[in-house]
């Protein structure tokens, strides 16, 4: 994870802990919502270590239990089920491993004066800007409003715009990132609006340039 992906991720965290209506916190109260989303970022990836251990402990059961019945002839499709299971089993301890090898490097990022500057910053512009990166979703949502959708997913749409128009960051990024925030805090449904309204206002904006 780079440092601008964790920088947005902890702006998430913390917006989700302010009241809709605020316009501007205190620099000390933007810092203990900050903090508080260090700890629940840590939190979590700490889970994630405890789930690739429960999941390893699954595999390795399954795969003991296909060899207990591998000699019966009669047992040939549940030493199937097994093995099958037992992959399966296998590739989400390797994807959570993959995710959790990082934990070291992730902690401290996450305790660098840079990533916590990024986050608060982007969490001031949205901020400030609320009501005009509302407008500018709403603009694009073809029969909802952005009211109507759930907090967290208002909130990675603002930091999307925030960062196609004020970070200069990539619109490939922006989107590609969005969407990444949606598989771990989100849901489906949630991932394919957000990935829908960031491609239609991007669209909007293309030909607004041209």
């Amino acid at each position: 994870m780079q440092t601008r992906s964790l920088s947005r991720e902890l702006a998430l965290l913390v917006l989700s802990q302010c009241a809709e209506r605020d316009r501007s916190l205190s620099v000390d109260s933007l810092e203990v919502l900050l903090q508080k989303a260090l700890e629940s970022l840590m939190q979590h990836w700490r889970e994630v270590l405890d789930r690739c251990a429960a999941d390893l402990e699954k595999a390795q059961q399954s795969l003991l239990d296909s060899e207990l019945q591998e000699g019966s002839t009669a047992a040939v499709m549940p030493v199937r089920d097994h093995l099958r299971e037992s992959l399966s089993n296998a590739e989400q301890v390797l994807n959570g491993l993959s995710a959790s090898l990082e934990l070291p490097r992730l902690l401290a990022l996450a305790d660098q004066e840079m990533v916590q500057k990024e986050a608060m910053r982007r969490i001031q512009l949205v901020l400030d800007a609320r009501p005009s990166l509302d407008d500018q979703l709403d603009g694009v949502m073809e029969g909802w409003r952005l009211s109507r959708l759930p907090r967290i997913d208002r909130d990675i749409l603002r930091l999307a715009v925030v960062d196609l128009q004020s970070m200069q960051t990539p619109a490939s990024v922006a989107c590609n990132e969005a969407v990444e925030l949606a598989n771990r805090y989100s849901d489906e449904q949630g991932r394919r609006m957000i990935n829908g309204v960031l491609r239609r206002l991007q669209n909007a904006s293309s030909q607004a340039v041209s």
